[in-house]
């Protein structure tokens, strides 16, 4: 029986989900694929389970997903698997957009949508004869060393086909993650909204495509309703109103008692029956992707939403009982200082469970991206620093250094302990328990990234200066795991 084996490096580095981490689902999907095709199948979800590189030594085909900031440990696990002769196939956002820089490291790459390339994949590699050239979306070297890329497919249409994740293949081993905090659930692909900073609608296109109900309603029975919570992976949950009102309809005729989580745009406070649907269905928290509450930012990001709908949906979502997660991006060309303090003003008098204030990050796949290594003004080129976390790029309206330093301000000020007392005195526990998180976070970040920290203050000095951060990616991984 032949062997595969899935790995899903982790994040070089800590963020507000750091201890409370879910899988991607394309990992389980593939290896759940492969496993009904009859191969073993291991899975390596960092964050779960340790890589065990005696396993990858006994793979016949090894296949690694990867984002922007977890390329480089996705890189030496590549280099370290082709070492010891074994064939590697990358997937993820960050290989989709620079395909010929994974091909460095990987034998092949798929772009885009994995599960159809990955069936045609296995199929030719399974035949022995070495054409690759009916495998949509891949990327490769032909035998006279010319890199090849194959025209890309179509994203599937029916994802009621895909199977539903196995989760017994991640056999959680690391300390304090033995089980899933939260079920993760996807119910769709695809965005028809075109934010400048995003780079999903180049993986899933601007057309969103649905499960039916009574697919996603099977699935949901085989979980414990009253030992699980649910995480649906949406990238808008609610982007068809009429599809998420028959999809809660459906979980209130089961008498489920998920307590669930989604991402949404500030747009779903249109409806307020809706929102009340969902809070009886067991909706508990939606985390929105508010950016800004700056006009002038929003324009420029092509949100296509207002400061008014946001302070609307808030107003809603507060009357329904439902704990909301503000996330907002510091750092477009249209923010400074006063638009910063303005937003997170707003943040406070609005009395979100929970924020997160991230750095515009010029990822890969973005109309950003492009504008940005256009115009020179990326100041490092570290992919581990991709992580929204890190200022990475020159501002127009700020230095690189209060770019930086906006983040730690913003979370100061929403985390402040004036704020917890509030929070305690309103019985708010859930926010108090946060709060006391990310204010520790906060201060770990700043103790592990004291020099990124220096060189940044550094370039506060020299406005013109560019700098490039060399990390050796061997040092981004424990051979000896």
């Amino acid at each position: 029986m032949r062997k595969i084996v899935f790995i899903e490096p982790q994040a070089p580095g800590l963020h507000i989900f750091s201890q409370f981490p879910l899988p991607r689902l394309g990992t389980l999907i593939l290896g759940t694929m492969m496993k009904r095709r009859g191969f073993e199948v291991e899975v390596f979800v960092e964050d779960f389970r340790k890589l065990d590189f005696d396993v990858l030594a006994s793979a016949d085909l090894v296949g690694v997903s990867t984002i922007t900031s977890t390329a480089p440990r996705a890189y030496a696990i590549a280099d370290r698997a082709r070492a010891l002769g074994v064939p590697v196939i990358m997937g993820g956002p960050h290989v989709t957009y620079l395909t010929d820089e994974a091909l460095e490291h990987a034998d092949f790459v798929v772009r885009g949508e994995g599960e159809e390339a990955l069936a045609a994949f296995v199929d030719a590699w399974e035949s022995g004869r070495g054409d690759y050239s009916g495998v949509p979306n891949l990327s490769y070297r032909d035998p006279d060393g010319r890199v090849v890329h194959n025209p890309m497919a179509p994203g599937r249409t029916d994802l009621d086909r895909l199977p539903f994740p196995d989760f017994t293949l991640l056999r959680p081993d690391v300390p304090g993650r033995r089980r899933l905090s939260s079920i993760p659930v996807l119910t769709s692909r695809g965005c028809p909204f075109d934010c400048s900073f995003c780079s999903v609608t180049g993986m899933f296109g601007r057309k969103y495509r649905f499960r039916s109900t009574g697919n996603i309603i099977e699935e949901l029975r085989l979980y414990d309703d009253r030992r699980n919570s649910v995480f649906f992976y949406d990238d808008n949950f609610a982007a068809d109103p009429r599809r998420t009102r028959e999809l809660c309809e459906a979980m209130v005729r089961e008498k489920f008692k998920f307590k669930w989580t989604t991402q949404v745009r500030a747009d779903v406070a249109r409806d307020p029956e809706l929102v009340r649907l969902m809070k009886r269905s067991g909706c508990h928290t939606l985390y929105i992707g508010f950016e800004s509450v700056n006009p002038e930012s929003l324009e420029g990001m092509k949100k296509n939403q207002t400061a008014d709908e946001i302070a609307e949906a808030v107003k809603v979502l507060r009357r329904h009982r439902i704990h909301i997660h503000g996330m907002f991006v510091l750092g477009f060309d249209q923010d400074d200082w006063k638009t910063i303090r303005k937003t997170v003003r707003f943040a406070k008098k609005a009395r979100l469970t929970s924020t997160q204030f991230l750095i515009l990050t010029p990822l890969p796949g973005s109309e950003f991206y492009d504008r940005i290594a256009a115009e020179k003004r990326i100041a490092f080129h570290d992919w581990t620093l991709y992580d929204a976390h890190h200022a990475v790029f020159q501002p127009a309206r700020l230095s690189l250094f209060d770019l930086q330093k906006a983040q730690s301000f913003a979370h100061r000020k929403f985390y402040s302990l004036k704020g917890t007392v509030r929070k305690i005195l309103a019985g708010e526990w859930l926010g108090v328990a946060i709060a006391h998180y990310a204010r520790n976070l906060d201060r770990v970040w700043k103790r592990r990234n004291k020099l990124f920290l220096r060189v940044v203050k550094l370039l506060r000095a020299r406005p013109g200066a560019r700098a490039r951060l060399s990390i050796d990616y061997r040092e981004n991984i424990n051979l000896d795991c």
